[in-house]
């Protein structure tokens, strides 16, 4: 006869935080009287979530990768930016066999290098300096052609701050004598994780064809017509790179190209664009035989691409040792967020454990999650009380994306609704756990 469980329950609530600070506050500004008592009444602590206690520079914003990684961990897990600052600091990234290998066959066939990757400052996908460095050994290894196709920010920096980065390039190709900026375009369409395809089709044509909404002499003149088209960097358009006179700089069969973000998420639809044979994402109007295409880290398991930097090995995380102990454990978020409760929580392990179940909740098909703040939270509200309830669990594991997907938008009033929708929902939540006879606390 087996006996009903009462699941230890972790409620993630992502981009959630606190700040004495009143204004601009949206967690001070919204009604919230579930955790207001929760904070009263409850056991409670604030723990930290960036610079060195999560493995990251000291002063380095954290992110929700690094926090999952961690939390997963039990640990402080040392993280790519890291690694790669050092590796760079110390040149041993100018030697790493997997970039200098590509850079190598591409420049013995007389073929380009194209290097495209999130051209930012945030550190949270990738660092603009690590895209320098690569820049920089494809031009030490003796290669003519290279290309850079920005992915501009705007999420995890101010949202009109790229102009500085791209005059950084662009004087830095002008001091090599050789490679261009080539393409720009907004994170939005090149770094999609909802199977938005039609915006990663924009990308995929741009970098592949050379083709897109609009053309221009320089990035920064680029840029510049899309602010005046009020586009923050984000949702800038395709726009295509060349002065009169410069070659094409369409992809062709034999190119390499090297992808430099690190953080894998928003890096895997459109490499698998990229690489996968049986890719149906989309149509591609033309598809290339590239020579080599080149992950910085492993974005999944199942993409058959070289990654130059492969994931470090993490043993005994929550998730495994729950596994080795006959634990039963359930994930459960919206799309946004599944890879974090999954992937990041469970240290880099794409499948699930022994006894690890998972339920993925669709995020709302709206352009920004200013329009529907609340996003999918009532459905996953009502998975979560009833595997709280179901005596399955030992564990349960929830992510709610409303905090951080929603204040990225920088909208304060959608904001605070996404806020008072969570508090709702911890409504119906605490009172499942309490009903099966489980106390509750809370951090931020």
């Amino acid at each position: 006869m087996s006996v009903s469980k009462k699941p230890m329950v972790l409620v993630i609530l992502d981009g959630y935080g606190y700040r004495e600070e009143q204004q601009d506050n949206a967690i001070f500004t919204a009604k919230t009287p579930v955790m207001d008592a929760l904070w009263a009444k409850r056991p409670h602590t604030l723990i930290h979530a960036s610079g060195l206690e999560v493995g990251l520079p000291d002063g380095q914003m954290g992110n929700s990768e690094v926090g999952h990684v961690n939390l997963g961990a039990g640990r402080i897990v040392y993280q790519d930016l890291t690694r790669l600052d050092v590796e760079i600091k110390e040149r041993t990234f100018f030697a790493n066999p997997v970039l200098s290998g590509a850079v190598d066959k591409a420049v013995a066939a007389g073929k380009a290098v194209h290097i495209m990757g999130l051209l930012s400052a945030g550190g949270v996908h990738s660092h603009e300096d690590h895209i320098m460095a690569m820049v920089e050994l494809a031009a030490e290894r003796g290669a003519e052609k290279i290309y850079l196709h920005a992915f501009l920010d705007g999420r995890d920096t101010p949202p009109r701050s790229a102009k500085g980065s791209l005059q950084t390039f662009e004087e830095k190709f002008a001091a090599l004598g050789k490679g261009r900026v080539a393409s720009i375009i907004g994170r939005y369409y090149a770094m999609d994780r909802d199977n938005r395809w039609d915006r990663v089709e924009q990308a995929y044509n741009l970098l592949v064809e050379a083709k897109g909404e609009f053309q221009a002499d320089t990035a920064v003149a680029a840029l510049e017509a899309a602010y005046a088209r009020d586009e923050n960097d984000e949702f800038v358009k395709a726009t295509v790179i060349r002065a009169a006179g410069q070659a094409d700089a369409a992809m062709e069969d034999g190119d390499a190209l090297i992808f430099m973000n690190f953080r894998a998420d928003r890096a895997r639809e459109i490499t698998r664009a990229f690489v996968n044979a049986d890719f149906d994402g989309f149509a591609r109007r033309k598809e290339v035989k590239l020579g080599d295409f080149i992950m910085l880290t492993e974005y999944a398991a199942d993409i058959k691409a070289p990654c130059a930097y492969p994931p470090a090995s993490l043993e005994n995380t929550f998730g495994e040792w729950m596994a080795k102990h006959d634990k039963t454990q359930l994930r459960i978020s919206e799309t946004e967020k599944y890879a974090h409760v999954t992937f990041f929580f469970n240290g880099g392990v794409e499948d699930p454990f022994k006894g690890e179940d998972r339920i993925l909740i669709n995020s709302p098909k709206v352009a920004t999650y200013d329009l529907q703040p609340e996003m999918s939270s009532a459905e996953l509200t009502e998975k979560l009380v009833a595997a709280i309830e179901s005596g399955k669990y030992d564990t349960i594991i929830c992510n709610y994306p409303n905090g951080d997907m929603v204040g990225h938008t920088g909208v304060m009033e959608a904001a605070v609704k996404a806020v008072e929708a969570l508090d709702h929902c911890l409504s119906e939540v605490t009172q499942a756990v309490e009903k099966v006879g489980r106390p509750t606390a809370g951090y931020r």
